[in-house]
């Protein structure tokens, strides 16, 4: 595309690295850009799991079981793991405001089709469909990272980037809570409701990304760094451990509700009532990973966290068995707040793993600034595409819970295949990272910028 052919507000000289060029103006013009960008992906997280909410109001007369409800929220976490990828990737093609224009704008699509189909009546196939394309939401992180991460000098990406991915995590957190405030105001019967309040605040974020956000003629795509990622096995360990972390915390947010209606008989507004507190504190605590990474290093909170995470999860299992209520949603909760952790340790271990890799080339004799700028390419390749792995953990987690009660009635099962993955997470960390030198996790564990 020429210049001449692009649509937009284009910025064609940006240096964030020239301090007399931030102070100028850059600063404000990141600024500018991150606040919107959260606005954007804050309802792109809302509308990914807005059928977690829509599942709560569906009773009897919809003629859905559990099963049925667990495939309904399982679809839209699968669509938005796999638009990662593409929608990283989309930034470079269209512009980073010019796709945040469109795909805040798409969004407009699950909500008013939700909104055409949503009564009793409606097959299930048709719902399926519908609650797919909410999947939209999910891709919306991706682009969001890789715009931000363009427009902020290195000392800075650390907060801007932690902002933005907390910000849209909150996301999950606030349509529960507005969720929870229909159904105790209007009652279970009323999901239009919510999405009478979801069609116009998209409709304001494209706007506003559409009025106050930049386009930067710098950015390109990287496919050499991708490809080269793709290759290395660290990129497939670490994978598997944000499965672990950022794929329970998304997993758990479609469930949570379903499955205290499930297995405890809660009401729709006793369901909603707890559920928002859970991805709520997942969401705010996401920092506090990262910043006890900086002091005792990312691999070690990893795998407490992990260890955490088992004991998390036996105590759900021995508050399934003795039917405590209490208990139980103790433990959900508690799985939430260290899954929250865990995305910050996790992602805070990537670029200390590259930059271990550069480390080791210089001390063979390679120069040390190529060496260098390939962790930096390789390591931002590398989180795109753990991002979109990690989010698949959400689709496993609600297949399990509807498997589970299919089968059992009940989420212990599920549970149980929960507490065998989170052991098997902290022995790969253990042995990869912290036990064998080659993994060199001294440099794993080295305090970095946080990434997400």
């Amino acid at each position: 595309m020429t210049r001449a052919e692009r649509h937009g507000r284009w910025i064609d000289y940006w240096e964030p690295e020239d301090e007399a060029f931030w102070e100028a103006g850059g600063r404000r013009v990141a600024t500018r850009n991150l606040w919107f960008s959260i606005f954007a992906e804050h309802i792109g997280f809302s509308v990914w799991v807005l059928w977690s909410v829509l599942v709560l109001f569906m009773g009897p007369e919809y003629g859905l079981d559990s099963a049925d409800k667990f495939l309904l929220v399982a679809l839209p976490s699968l669509v938005g793991a796999l638009l990662r990828v593409p929608y990283t990737f989309a930034v470079a093609v269209f512009g980073g405001r010019n796709w945040t224009v469109i795909s805040a704008g798409l969004l407009l699509v699950p909500t008013v089709l939700a909104g055409m189909v949503l009564e009793p009546g409606v097959s299930l196939s048709t719902l399926l469909v519908v609650a797919a394309l909410a999947g939209l939401g999910g891709g919306n992180f991706a682009s969001s990272m890789t715009n931000i991460n363009t427009f902020y000098p290195e000392r800075l990406k650390g907060t801007a980037l932690g902002l933005n991915a907390g910000g849209g995590n909150i996301g999950v957190a606030v349509v529960q809570l507005v969720g929870l405030a229909i159904i105790a105001l209007a009652g279970s019967g009323a999901p239009l409701l919510l999405l009478a309040v979801y069609i116009p605040v998209i409709v304001i974020a494209t706007a506003c990304a559409a009025q106050f956000m930049d386009n930067l003629s710098s950015v390109r795509n990287d496919t050499g760094a991708a490809k080269e990622a793709l290759s290395d096995r660290q990129l497939w360990i670490m994978s598997l451990l944000y499965i672990g972390t950022f794929g329970s915390f998304i997993g758990y947010s479609f469930a949570f509700g379903l499955v205290l209606q499930s297995q405890f008989d809660r009401t729709p507004l006793q369901a909603a009532a707890v559920t928002f507190i859970g991805p709520l504190l997942g969401s705010l605590i996401r920092p506090v990973g990262g910043a006890l990474s900086d002091r005792i290093g990312g691999t070690r909170v990893t795998l407490v966290t992990f260890l955490a995470m088992a004991a998390g999860t036996a105590v759900i299992l021995v508050a399934s068995a003795y039917e405590s209520l209490p208990l139980f949603t103790a433990g959900f909760i508690a799985l939430f707040v260290l899954s929250g952790i865990g995305n910050g340790s996790t992602y805070k271990m990537i670029p200390g793993i590259y930059r271990a890799q550069a480390d080791a080339a210089i001390a063979a004799g390679e120069p040390a600034e190529p060496a260098l700028l390939r962790a930096r390419r390789v390591s931002g390749a590398a989180i795109g595409i753990i991002s979109a792995v990690g989010a698949l953990g959400g689709v496993f987690i609600n297949l399990a819970f509807r498997q589970s009660f299919q089968v059992t009635g009940s989420g212990a099962a599920a549970f149980w295949s929960f507490l065998a993955c989170y052991a098997v997470c902290a022995v790969v960390t253990y042995a990869v990272y912290l036990r064998a030198p080659a993994a060199s996790p001294q440099a794993a564990n080295q305090p970095q910028y946080q990434t997400v």
